[in-house]
């Protein structure tokens, strides 16, 4: 008998059922971290929750394409402020978002006008929430937007530390970790910052906060992750919810505009499964060495490919203009090059045959979900632990080593490898079981994700008797 998977279609909650079962999600303001919290809302306004998004001014998504949420805007000047240095660029944020989010989580509270608040969700990033729920007598779960393997590093930062990983040195980067034997010293979850000290009080912050919660949501599945998930359980002490994939469970909505659909309409001419699709993300950032030697790998490969150049991939650079003129007409000869394409239904199209990614978690998981074979390259933080995982532990990836120059003849091979290659057509062979255990766990018999998520359900509505006595 099929199993029975959780239906795509959002269950229809009368507006009187909402009365008294109100979230509020505040989402760091980076697309990686806004896309799945924005997910989340939906999950939980499918069970019936009312849904309030809290957001800076700054990177806000669209309050249109969203009209069963209401919106509230914290208007702080953070504009002005650099994401070259994306640490840097948190400290700032958690310093000016502190009072304008408990000022306006106060006025929600006391507005009469509104159903009352059963509890926040904010990011893993926001380090100081723990303390406006305390101040504010107000139950408080995170959303980590990562991975629970990569959390699970975060949190032995002080040991780490302790064992002279931690700050990293050149001479130990090929070093493996004894305490976590899948990963090399390269392999630790660490950025360059002009504020290094700030590095490790922001993961401190990150990871006490989450210990300090009513719960902490992952977009993740338990079989994926099942190791650390139940390490991290017995280490943090409160209730984890492993509820992936969010893309999953909820419908997708197809793009709709010409600039948007370039990337579908020219992979439909394509062969099945022949084409490799090339994404950085929307923090990664390339030198023009890398990016041009990336060019060449793409040209010299033969391989038809879609590749995403978001305006400031590449420093000083506005879109293709640093390639030779030579080399783009080649490119275009090949394969097709967008300032942006939908993913999901990139990684979903029968064209695809590989991901060329940098390994943020969101990406690492949706190709994973889709079956698509995955080229790493993972540039900062988690994407070297997901990046790690996918090659080696999960086996569904190749790739290069983070931290050293690509070379046009290397990323020729290792296209060649994942495109056309026996080891290539054994990494598709279990990225497509993983593909199936990602579908398994949505289902309504005893899913890992479906129970996970009726737990979270539940353990929102406890909070209800509680809250509404003091509201």
């Amino acid at each position: 008998m099929e199993k029975q998977i959780m239906s795509s279609t959002p269950k229809k909650i009368k507006m009187e059922e909402r009365k008294g079962r109100r979230v509020v999600l505040f989402p760091l303001p980076f697309q990686g971290h806004i896309r799945p919290m924005i997910q989340l809302g939906n999950l939980l306004h499918t069970r019936g929750f009312s849904i309030t998004i809290v957001h800076t001014t700054f990177n806000s998504p669209d309050p249109s394409l969203y009209p069963h949420f209401t919106f509230h805007f914290l208007h702080e000047d953070i504009l002005s402020q650099s994401q070259t240095d994306i640490i840097a660029f948190l400290k700032v944020l958690n310093t000016n978002c502190l009072q304008s989010f408990t000022d306006c989580l106060a006025r929600l509270l006391s507005d009469d006008h509104e159903s009352p608040i059963s509890c926040f969700i904010s990011d893993a990033g926001f380090t100081f929430t723990g303390e406006v729920a305390r101040q504010l007598n107000l139950p408080r779960l995170v959303l980590r937007t990562g991975g629970v393997t990569s959390f699970f590093v975060f949190a032995a930062f002080p040991f780490l530390r302790e064992k002279g990983y931690l700050p990293i040195q050149e001479s130990r980067l090929e070093e493996q970790v004894a305490e976590f034997p899948h990963l090399k010293v390269k392999d630790l979850p660490v950025i360059k910052t002009c504020d290094p000290d700030y590095l490790f009080e922001h993961v401190s912050g990150m990871v006490n906060g989450a210990k300090s919660s009513a719960g902490v949501i992952f977009n993740t599945f338990q079989e994926l992750e099942d190791a650390a998930i139940a390490a991290l359980s017995q280490d943090f002490q409160v209730p984890i919810f492993p509820i992936g994939p969010f893309h999953k469970l909820l419908p997708n909505s197809p793009p709709t505009q010409p600039d948007q659909t370039a990337a579908i309409t020219w992979l439909d001419k394509q062969a099945p499964s022949s084409v490799i699709y090339v994404s950085f993300g929307t923090l990664a950032a390339l030198n023009e060495q890398d990016f041009v030697e990336i060019a060449w790998g793409l040209a010299n490969s033969k391989q038809p490919f879609l590749w995403v150049v978001r305006p400031g991939l590449v420093n000083g650079s506005d879109w293709v203009d640093l390639l030779p003129k030579g080399l783009i007409g080649d490119l275009r000869e090949r394969g097709l090059i967008v300032k942006w394409a939908p993913q999901l239904q990139v990684l979903a199209h029968p064209s695809v045959a590989v991901f060329w990614t940098h390994n943020g978690w969101n990406s690492t998981l949706e190709s994973v979900c889709e079956g698509v074979p995955m080229i790493c390259m993972p540039c900062f933080t988690d994407q070297k632990v997901n990046a790690r995982y996918a090659r080696d532990i999960w086996r569904v990836g190749l790739g290069f080593e983070s931290g050293k120059l690509i070379e046009r003849e290397e990323i020729e091979r290792v296209i060649r490898r994942a495109m056309v290659g026996e080891e290539g057509k054994e990494i598709r062979k279990r990225v497509l079981e993983w593909k199936e255990k990602a579908r398994d766990c949505l289902g309504a018999n005893n899913g890992s994700s479906f129970e996970s998520l009726e737990r979270l359900v539940s353990h929102i509505s406890s909070f209800d008797s509680l809250v509404f006595s003091s509201q």
